[in-house]
């Protein structure tokens, strides 16, 4: 390539770097008409952003912060030191981390938004920390280039699950040949019941990437091994001739004998990716993204009871055999998008899909120690589950003007098949004993102005029509007796935006935010049915979208050692969908005992936060923090009146996070982070009183250290532990305690 061709081909590069280089947590200071608007054809994510052009408050890091700052072995750790972001992840490799923002909780999934290069990762099949949990695995961490939060449902571009946050990651493109290997490992002391182990997990990662004229191209291989501690505990009556049952008390403070320990997951995953960019002109541009993700995990159970004669473990309850099981995945994700600019006008058109190529869970019904040789069991496969969306958007700016619009339409899918097996270790599909299926199509237009009326005054205006349609709803199980097929519903909803920006002095914003959103519900809410011995999951074809109207305040800094942001918020949301549990009738008749959606009539989340990152503060030193203080309770529910006026279910009265960094000298970074969450509650009423134990939703308080050496140019060392304080908590399921970790990054 010629020193001109090559100086063509790097410019773009050297502006999305210094891009990239801004501090984590950075706000985007530009206003609409702004002179380097046109500057920003860099990436497809870069020219998303200024298409949408979303009012929201943000928060962002580089991959810069999060090599100096972060023990990340998956692409979700990077968040978690974020303003108000909770990502609950039991263990490394779990596959259902759902994330918490200020307003929606653990179990509220569908109320926040998860994009890689405008693919969808949110999993919007359910609202649940399960199977829709989002889709961390289409990305590993050597991919990221930059990921940014926008808070709160500002934005006419997004559809009405933005009410928490929307998360934007941005992968690499290469402007010249590189590579990187990188290799980790992460080691858990796990103490708790008198039962203590260690549990080790190991990353490896590829990625190689170059430019051939107008086609750049970038390929990345990452794998993980984990061992997990357990994820569950089994009690219960012990029975007479036993010992090693150990005494404690449940969510609602009873007393209980714990019996042993299950879910203990051995996990092995693999995810491949091709990113591929091909400019067919100066100003167009085709991207294509392509993903393969392979989940293999074992679920192991262990009783801590022995008998006295024999000494052999004992297993009194069928619960040991829900927490022993044998997942196998295979996913693929694709993404296509054809981007450009020219007079004034930026445009896209991306289509994405996500596929569960394979995907099944095999358990066995029968009691354990007989069960760990075989015999009876169930398949649930969830083959063909998935989504597809399409988008067309485009900004047209000139003078203090930026319209945006755009369409959109999307589908997601729900296939759910379980079948009785002779043999549930490798016996094959019987006869099917449980379905679920179901589909959801949303089509959706948009529009956004922003129009600064005077120098420093800034107007943005917007709405979002949705006409959304569940159909397909096909519900059966063989015990008990289900045979159902579900209603078809449709409705329209318009959401509209207002914000008002003001720029009373340089470096300084105030922003006054008004946002409607619609949240439908996701087809596994009206469809979905689970029925595993007692407990499961059931439908209800009849649920209204919950109507969220959120306001926010926010006062701003921004100078060139970080910013300062204090945010003012308040949310009501009416026909709040949340999940609960308790005894239900079954379609076709029957009771089940059971986690169930419900329309509750009026929750209301107010408070503020603050946030703040200063690069610098002192020669070489670097601190960043949030505190978010956020009074969310019930305030209408006829059908539990217990629930008025207690906290929403898994979102804590108060947040804190605290990153400090110090670079003793070039080449040498050495970091401390703290993070904190007050207590939690699980049930609308607050019925669960005891939070530290299995079942439960306690506080944490978190500190993680790391330190990172450049060794030369070519190879980075880092060490550093997570809950160096060994916090023993629950949020559910027990949490990490002190794991040690070490990774070594080599560069071409």
């Amino acid at each position: 390539m010629t020193n001109a061709k090559r100086t063509l081909w790097c410019a773009p590069l050297a502006v999305m770097a210094s891009a990239i280089a801004l501090p984590a947590h950075a706000a985007d200071d530009s206003a609409p008409g702004d002179d380097h608007r046109d500057d920003i054809l860099i990436t497809a994510q870069r020219q998303q952003q200024t298409i949408e052009n979303a009012p929201s408050t943000r928060a962002s890091i580089d991959a810069g912060t999060i090599a100096r700052t972060v023990n990340a072995m998956n692409v979700e750790d990077v968040i978690k030191y974020l303003p108000s972001l909770i990502v609950r992840k039991r263990h490394i490799g779990d596959t259902q981390a759902p994330l918490a923002t200020r307003t929606a909780g653990l179990g509220a999934s569908a109320r926040s938004l998860i994009y890689a290069d405008g693919a969808l990762l949110s999993a919007l099949i359910g609202n649940n920390n399960t199977s829709a949990s989002p889709r961390w695995s289409a990305v590993s961490p050597q991919e990221v280039t930059r990921i940014d939060v926008l808070y709160g449902p500002f934005s006419a571009a997004y559809p009405g699950n933005s009410i928490g946050a929307v998360v934007n990651i941005t992968t690499r493109l290469p402007d010249q040949l590189e590579a990187t290997a990188t290799a980790g490992v992460s080691v858990q002391t796990y103490d708790l019941y008198g039962r203590r182990d260690t549990y080790p997990a190991y990353q490896a990662g590829l990625t190689i990437g170059d430019r051939f004229g107008p086609l750049a191209v970038f390929a990345s291989y990452d794998h993980v091994t984990s061992h997990s501690q357990p994820i569950s505990y089994v009690s219960g009556a012990p029975g007479n001739g036993v010992t090693g049952a150990v005494p404690d008390r449940n969510k609602l403070g009873q007393p209980i004998q714990i019996l042993g320990a299950g879910g203990m997951e051995d996990q092995g995953q693999d995810r491949l990716k091709l990113k591929a960019a091909l400019d067919l002109t100066r100003d167009i541009r085709l991207t294509y993204v392509g993903g393969l993700f392979l989940n293999r995990t074992n679920g192991s159970a262990e009783s801590y009871l022995t008998a006295t004669v024999t000494g052999l473990p004992v297993y009194p309850s069928s619960s040991f055999a829900s927490g022993t099981y044998l997942t196998r995945q295979r996913h693929w994700s694709h993404a296509l998008s054809l981007s450009g600019t020219g007079g004034g006008l930026d445009w896209q058109v991306i289509w994405t899909r996500y596929r569960f190529a394979d995907d099944e869970q095999r358990t066995p019904t029968g009691s354990l120690p007989a069960a760990l040789s075989g015999g009876a069991g169930n398949i649930t496969r969830l083959d063909g589950t998935g989504w597809d969306t399409l988008d067309a958007k485009a900004a047209w700016s000139r003078g203090g003007n930026a319209l945006s619009a755009g369409a959109h339409w999307d589908r997601f899918e729900i296939a759910s098949n379980r079948y009785a097996t002779a043999d549930w270790i490798k016996g094959a599909a019987g006869a099917l004993n449980q379905r679920s299926l179901g589909k959801t199509r949303t089509v959706a237009l948009w529009v956004q102005d922003a129009w600064t009326i005077l120098p420093a005054v800034t107007v943005t205006v917007g709405g979002r029509y949705e006409s959304w349609h569940a159909y397909g709803g096909v519900n059966f199980s063989a015990s008990p007796a289900v045979s159902t097929i579900q209603p078809s519903r449709s409705t329209a909803r318009f959401s509209p935006k207002a914000s008002l920006a003001w720029r009373p002095a340089d470096r300084w914003k105030v922003t006054l935010s008004y946002g409607d959103a619609w949240r439908f519900p996701t087809v596994g809410e009206l469809y979905q049915l689970v029925t595993s011995g007692t407990v499961g999951a059931v439908p209800n074809p009849n649920l209204k979208p919950e109507h969220a109207r959120s306001e926010e305040l926010a006062l701003e800094r921004v100078d060139s050692k970080g910013s300062f942001r204090l945010s003012l918020f308040n949310e009501i949301v009416t026909d709040a969908l949340i999940s609960q549990t308790g005894t239900l009738t079954l379609p076709g008749g029957g009771t089940l005992a059971a986690n169930f959606v419900q329309n509750v009539d009026r929750t209301r989340a107010r408070g503020v936060e603050f946030a703040f990152v200063r690069t610098d503060l002192i020669p070489r030193f670097d601190l960043s923090g949030s505190v978010t203080y956020a009074d969310a309770t019930t305030r209408a529910d006829p059908g539990l009146p217990a629930a008025i006026g207690k906290l929403i279910p898994t979102v804590p009265r108060w947040k804190a996070t605290a990153l400090a960094t110090w670079r003793p000298v070039d080449g040498v970074s050495l970091s401390a982070a703290a993070r904190y969450s007050s207590r939690l509650y699980g049930s609308l009423d607050n019925s669960d009183v005891n939070g530290n134990t299995y079942q439960g939703f306690y506080k944490f308080f978190v500190v993680d250290l790391r330190a990172q050496f450049v060794v030369t140019k070519n190879y980075v060392l880092g060490l550093g532990v997570d809950n160096v304080n060994n916090d023993k908590y629950f949020l559910f399921h027990p949490f990490p305690q002190r794991s040690f970790h070490a990774d070594l990054t080599v560069k071409l």
